[in-house]
């Protein structure tokens, strides 16, 4: 795909004081075959104005536009974005606008709007810089169901709230159902796909239960996932730990490892399970299942868990370790690895988060630590594993997805598993151990570069 980057410049007054009149380099217009002087429609975002192509002989890529035309549109001189012309539509459009829904803004801090992701939003704010795209930030109380604009944040050396029209992608960082859930977001997202042909992606949610029967339907990816069920009865409780010596049971709408519980078969018979909380790993012991299905009977009725398989997880220093692949759409709308890390779980903890004391390690350092011929060709398989699991995601669950963490264990055979598939991956799990790469991560020049192409910018 051919791309022009484009300098925003004011023009002099005398050109055009209501914006009806740009100015483009001249071998920009002959480039796109742009038409001068004639009636256009200048676009960015949702927003669109009438104007004719003033043509500027000089090499320099810029484009001219009222101050006041600029001030509306909330740009300021110097920014820097892509342009396209539509010769069907006889549109020039400018872009692309990503506007990303977070979950609140603290304005009693203003130089940490966004709390602990300050920090990615500056660096996303960066990676747009760098590809000619432009972004701002909004809350599910920015969002109107049939409003033409809203109010969001900005960084221009400092979080600047302004209006901003609809934008040409929105991305979904809100950190629970119940915001993403809300009538006047949905509404919103509707109207705005609908209407402006707004792209939304990583749209929802991951349900865990959902996620493990709709990959069971796709030829060849069975192979990668324990045996697993909605949790309803006693009698699955017992099939399940008749049959496998170890059992999880997993909120299916979990994160971070809360709620999980972990269900042990002894050889006497009796069960000992462990609960997850802050502080460790809790352990109780039942002479039976009917005994132990009665303790954890209220959890269940009040929330779906999934039973799943236990997996003899290799381990590092006698912890369990699994792995997070972040797998995500590049610059041309296909799924690659961006990065997968090891998670070596913390004491006293049966899970690896990083919220419950686990720590991170590089693939290669955690598969030598484990010392087992298991380990061995472990990262090229959990490459392959990733990026299959990523496709069949695409094909059997609806919604539109970029970016995937999906957490994956070596067994001590070396065998590659699924645990688990979020759409919400954390921006700071990933983060490069090298220092050298802190500056704008490769994960998130990504989403700039998939925002581009998805946009056709």
């Amino acid at each position: 795909m051919k791309r022009t980057k484009v300098k925003l410049q004011l023009q002099s007054p005398s050109i055009s004081m209501d914006g009806s009149a740009i100015m483009l380099s001249e071998a920009i217009a002959k480039k796109w075959k742009i038409p001068l002087r004639q009636s256009l429609q200048l676009q960015y975002g949702s927003y669109q104005q009438e104007v004719m192509v003033v043509p500027v002989s000089q090499t320099a890529s810029v484009m001219r536009i009222s101050e006041p035309l600029l001030s509306r549109w909330g740009l300021t001189h110097g920014d820097q974005l892509c342009l396209q012309y539509r010769p069907g539509t006889r549109q020039l459009l400018i872009g692309p606008l990503i506007g990303v829904l977070v979950s609140r803004v603290y304005t009693s801090n203003p130089d940490k709007p966004f709390g602990a992701s300050t920090a990615f939003t500056r660096e996303l704010t960066d990676a747009c810089k760098l590809y000619g795209a432009a972004v701002f930030f909004c809350t599910p109380d920015d969002v109107q169901s049939q409003s033409e604009t809203i109010r969001g944040w900005q960084y221009t050396n400092k979080w600047v709230r302004s209006t901003f029209p609809i934008p040409n992608v929105i991305y979904n960082r809100l950190t629970s159902r119940k915001l993403e859930n809300q009538v006047n977001v949905q509404q919103f997202l509707g109207y705005a796909k609908s209407e402006h042909s707004a792209i939304f992606f990583n749209e929802k949610y991951l349900n865990k239960t959902e996620v493990f029967d709709a990959l069971r339907k796709e030829s060849g990816l069975q192979v990668y996932l324990p045996e697993s069920y909605l949790l309803k009865s006693p009698q699955l409780l017992k099939m399940m730990c008749v049959k496998h010596p170890v059992v999880f049971l997993k909120p299916i709408t979990g994160s971070l490892g809360k709620g999980i519980i972990r269900i042990r078969r002894n050889p006497e018979g009796t069960y000992t399970c462990h609960f997850t909380d802050l502080s460790g790993a809790r352990r109780q012991s039942y002479p039976s299942l009917s005994t132990l299905f009665s303790a954890i009977s209220g959890k269940i009725k009040s929330q779906n868990y999934q039973i799943q398989q236990g997996i003899n997880l290799l381990t590092v220093g006698g912890r369990p370790v699994d792995f997070r692949a972040l797998v995500q759409r590049d610059e041309a709308g296909a799924w690659k690895i961006t990065s997968i890390v090891a998670r070596i779980a913390g004491n006293d903890h049966f899970v690896s988060n990083l919220a419950r004391g686990g720590t991170l390690s590089t693939v290669k350092e955690a598969l030598s630590r484990a010392g087992t011929a298991a380990a061995s060709g472990g990262y090229s398989k959990l490459q392959l594993a990733a990026l299959r699991i990523a496709k069949g995601i695409e094909t059997q669950v609806s919604g539109h997805f970029a970016e995937l963490g999906i957490d994956l264990a070596l067994d001590t055979q070396g065998r590659v598993w699924l645990i688990e598939v979020n759409s919400k991956p954390s921006k700071d799990d990933n983060t490069p151990l090298s220092a050298e790469e802190r500056k704008i991560r490769p994960s998130v020049k990504r989403l700039v570069q998939y925002a581009r192409f998805i946009s056709k910018f």
